[in-house]
């Protein structure tokens, strides 16, 4: 067996009424990718923000190559050796990859960066990795892939023993995620343990040798990939078996909420469709299909060139988000860090802010009210928080999203439309989304549901309307959708 790169032993760690990590393990070979799972909030992220000197522990022992190692901050963990690629990448847009390679690093003499060096410098890394990367160009001119391309030559720069990905595919395509995994290989033949973080159990085989669960922040079990099957990993996430995941029942629609008659915009051309009262049409179809693109034509992010859109029958003219609001329509976004969640506010204030008009009395706010509304819906979808007044940042990203959730539902929409409602979620988390899916559809709310997970498109979705460069390619009912037929209709075969 090869060497031991990396040893945790019993880490705890504690936030303000909520205990973290409880004695969690973890240890990592030299050329091995080890993949961490659990629900959200079981402590895969302060486990390894411990290890990248983000947080500090308050018992336990971290040891390198054997060696007890104090990791107080970020600079300890570079000098061990130790890289975190993020999730959300942490480059700077406007400045090249060389200089993000080496930023703070940049050689030169006199307070002068000598550029030349610089660029070459970067252009040796880049190749000794076979990567077609201009390393002066703009890092905002990259596309995701590419960025975490520099990230991953930044960590190599760095002499970096152990890299951790932080959920590395979530928006990437699906020949994107094969070339990175052909980096991931590379890395391991060199003898760099890869920590590799996600929540795409499909991805295990593809690239992962072992694999640990943790769950309310404890290691549960540590196994070889090839010795454990999917069924076992999400029921020890989940601490119970899953009997069953995709909970829809299916119902007669009642009538149109949502009309869209041949709109245009500069994204998507000619397109046409309807969803009913209690009906779930997903949309489908490659990165860059126009599938988001629909719903920012719709909701006046992007303007109309022609078309119409009716709701509940009458004709409207929508040239802002706060229009489409008004009229009954939810809107949950792709992005829900960047677009959705207020991190420095409270849990009670994510919640309530779209129906704090409901609990003004005179210039005063009903806050008994707003703590009533706010307590429903933390238990309706399951939200873990020490409290209302937690501030959002200090919950997890599953739990962060489905305070945007529960934003939305406290509104009473009468259309809900939700682009990659379960992305970055854990599989205890999505069951719980659909089963609130179901239940709304079961109320008579109409949800228009993107989704890049075909799986969850092709079980959850009445209808199913696959788009292809900007136009919808077919129309599929819930009975005919199969994943070769809509990936058929996505690439025009």
């Amino acid at each position: 067996m090869a060497e031991i790169l990396l040893e945790m032993k019993n880490i705890h760690k504690k936030f303000p009424g909520v205990y973290a990590l409880k004695g969690a393990n973890l240890t990592l070979h030299q050329g091995e990718v080890h993949t961490l799972v659990g629900e959200n909030g079981a402590g895969k992220s302060t486990l390894i923000n411990v290890l990248g000197g983000i947080h500090q522990k308050e018992e336990g022992e971290i040891f390198i190559e054997g060696k007890k190692c104090q990791i107080n901050n970020v600079l300890d963990a570079r000098k061990n050796g130790i890289s975190i690629i993020h999730q959300e990448l942490v480059l700077v847009p406007y400045l090249s990859v060389a200089e993000n390679i080496f930023l703070n690093r940049e050689p030169g003499k006199g307070g002068m960066v000598d550029y030349r060096s610089l660029f070459a410098n970067a252009q040796k890394f880049v190749n000794d990795l076979g990567l077609s990367l201009d390393v002066k160009k703009k890092v905002m001119e990259l596309t995701i892939a590419q960025q975490q391309l520099v990230e991953i030559v930044k960590a190599i720069s760095f002499q970096s023993k152990i890299i951790v990905m932080d959920e590395p595919t979530s928006s990437l395509s699906d020949k994107e995620i094969e070339a990175l995994f052909e980096y991931v290989k590379m890395l391991k033949q060199r003898g760099i343990g890869i920590i590799y973080i996600s929540h795409r159990l499909s991805e295990l085989e593809q690239i992962s040798d072992y694999v640990t669960v943790l769950r309310d922040g404890e290691t549960i079990k540590s196994m070889k990939v090839s010795e454990t099957s999917h069924e076992e990993i999400v029921k020890l996430m989940v601490g119970r078996e899953m009997k069953h995941f995709y909970i829809r029942s299916y119902r007669q629609p009642g009538k149109a909420v949502l009309e869209v008659k041949n709109i245009t915009s500069h994204k998507v051309r000619g397109i046409s469709f309807q969803i009913r009262q209690g009906e779930i049409v997903g949309f489908a179809g490659l990165v860059g299909a126009g599938r988001t693109e629909i719903v920012k034509a719709i909701l006046g992010f992007d303007k109309l060139i022609s078309g119409e859109i009716k709701i509940d029958g009458q004709p409207v003219m929508i040239h802002e988000p706060a229009q489409a609001y008004e009229l009954g329509v939810g809107y949950i976004p792709e992005d829900r860090r960047s677009e959705g969640i207020i991190p420095l506010q409270t849990v009670k204030f994510n919640i309530s802010l779209k129906a704090l008009h409901d609990f003004i009395r005179g210039v005063r706010v009903d806050q008994a009210r707003e703590k009533e509304l706010t307590q429903q819906y933390m238990d309706k979808l399951s939200i873990k928080a020490a409290s209302q007044n937690t501030l959002l940042q200090n919950l997890s990203g599953g739990n962060q999203q489905k305070a945007v959730i529960a934003r939305w539902l406290a509104t009473n929409p009468k259309l809900l439309i939700m682009d990659e409602p379960t992305r970055g979620i854990d599989v205890g988390a999505k069951a719980e989304i659909y089963q609130l899916m179901d239940q709304l559809a079961a109320q008579g709310i109409a949800i228009l549901m993107i989704s890049s997970e075909l799986p969850e498109i092709i079980n959850m979705s009445d209808r199913v309307i696959v788009m292809r460069e900007g136009q919808i390619s077919g129309i599929l009912n819930h009975e005919d959708a199969t994943q070769e037929r809509i990936m058929s209709y996505a690439v025009s075969i």
